[in-house]
């Protein structure tokens, strides 16, 4: 009767759900932040603020942004999920920026803003929590 070994090797990763969910979420907010960027640049009236301006900066600029943030969070989510090491550390760079961003765009939509940096909590803690080695 033939037993199964324990030994992994060193090739052996353990699997962690919270990488999973960390790198979906944010393919998700990676979406919505492109789609944020992409209305900020084709409809200027969209987000409506007393001064009209975000900040620093007028909508075009404000669109270029979240529209570069969204393509670099899905990039980074994919990764994330292929069990890429790099992609952890760009997707907690990211989470923390457009948290940092959302804090501008209060004025425009404070509750889709409180909304996506609790979202950007979860993926910096589902990034951070999971164990050193592991994939997604």
């Amino acid at each position: 009767m033939a037993t199964a070994s324990t030994h992994h090797g060193p090739a052996f990763r353990p699997e962690s759900g919270w990488l999973t969910f960390a790198g979906m979420l944010g393919v998700v907010l990676g979406v919505f932040n492109a789609i944020e960027g992409l209305i900020a640049l084709f409809r200027n009236d969209y987000f409506i603020t007393p001064a009209g301006r975000l900040l620093v900066f007028d909508y075009t600029t404000w669109g270029w942004i979240w529209l570069a943030v969204g393509i670099l969070q899905i990039a980074a989510g994919a990764g994330i999920m292929a069990g890429q090491v790099w992609a952890r550390a760009v997707g907690v760079i990211l989470a923390a920026l457009a948290m940092i961003g959302q804090f501008a765009f209060v004025p425009a939509y404070p509750v889709w803003s409180i909304i996506s940096i609790a979202l950007c909590v979860v993926i910096i803690y589902g990034l951070i929590a999971a164990p050193r080695n592991a994939t997604g």
